[in-house]
């Protein structure tokens, strides 16, 4: 198994954001047919590259392409979002989806954002959590009371939508905790779990389905058959992208999919979370219960290059079915 993530970063060295939005929603129709579980869509706002700033309006042409395919939007960032306007988007794309898209919600890191959205960044926690406690009950599709208004979100979800809350803080966690839901994390910090499953209990509610990182398991995985010609080829891409997204995490180094490398050679050499295997080395993760985390437009690589990649690695899927795959391989708890 394996799933897709999409930024779509759109550098100035890369291709043309055309071409890597069709490409992205082609990839996902030929995918979910070739061993594909999820597509996975980040949020990022006013970034130099382009980075997708609206994941429900990405997630509903993905929805309309395919049939089975599992779309996680993952972060996104709830203080910028009206809850009325969310609902009302993340139940219509229920509908179009027939029930198959799933929400992680954030707080988000970047001060650049906060400004960008003329909202305080001190205040994120207060403001996600009143407009996460609004946004629950808005997707019952009963009428609310609200601040003295009447809201009534229609149409209805067809079923109630699959949410977690994004983040590895004890704030994420009780936040979490208050409303029964799980909890995704892309770090690990001791005695976290914990934490979020007394919060629970706290609250009265049973600890829903957590998701830590895996300790040294690639987070963006290309699969070739030529190693060396795979760096030369995709290395800038990748490196445009580990130093991009390790910008945003100013002196954090605890979160799993973050690199410090600032060459292709070092990017190459750190066993981090950018990874070039070759089908052998993706069938031997595949049976060790890792799914492959594909990232095939990374840093905005073109699509005629990326196909390629995407087609080792659905070969290798294919590969590894021949045998026990399908039990050992453990898909995410979204």
């Amino acid at each position: 198994m394996f799933t897709l993530r999409f930024d779509m970063r759109a550098p100035a060295s890369g291709a043309p954001r055309n071409e890597l939005y069709a490409a992205a929603v082609e990839m996902c129709a030929w995918a979910e047919t070739r061993g594909a579980i999820a597509a996975v869509l980040s949020e990022h706002h006013g970034t130099e590259d382009g980075h997708l700033p609206s994941p429900p309006l990405l997630a509903a042409a993905i929805a309309a392409r395919t049939e089975t395919l599992t779309i996680m939007l993952a972060a996104v960032i709830l203080p910028f979002w009206d809850p009325v306007r969310l609902a009302e988007d993340i139940s219509v794309l229920d509908i179009i989806s027939n029930g198959r898209v799933a929400y992680a919600f954030g707080i988000g890191h970047r001060a650049e954002e906060y400004q960008h959205f003329g909202i305080d960044s001190r205040a994120r926690g207060r403001v996600a959590d009143e407009k996460l406690a609004l946004l629950l009950q808005l997707l019952r599709g009963e009428p609310v009371q609200h601040q003295g208004r009447r809201i009534h979100v229609t149409p209805a979800c067809l079923r109630a939508p699959h949410i977690m809350v994004a983040g590895a803080s004890r704030a994420a966690a009780r936040r979490a905790a208050r409303h029964g839901l799980g909890l995704l994390a892309q770090a690990n910090p001791p005695g976290l779990k914990d934490f979020y499953e007394e919060q629970c209990r706290a609250h009265g509610r049973e600890p829903g389905a957590c998701q830590f990182p895996d300790a040294d398991a690639p987070t963006t995985v290309f699969v070739t058959d030529d190693v060396d010609r795979a760096w030369d080829e995709l290395g800038p891409y990748l490196l445009h992208d580990a130093m991009t997204a390790a910008a945003y995490r100013h002196g954090d180094a605890t979160i799993a999919s973050i690199s410090r490398a600032t060459s292709v050679a070092e990017l190459r050499e750190t066993s981090g979370p950018y990874r070039i295997v070759t089908a052998d080395d993706a069938v031997a993760q595949l049976r060790a219960g890792r799914s492959l985390p594909l990232l095939p437009l990374c840093g905005g690589l073109p699509p005629a290059l990326a196909w390629p990649y995407l087609e080792h690695a659905a070969a290798a899927v294919a590969r590894g079915n021949e045998g026990t795959l399908n039990e050992e391989v453990k898909p995410p708890i979204w």
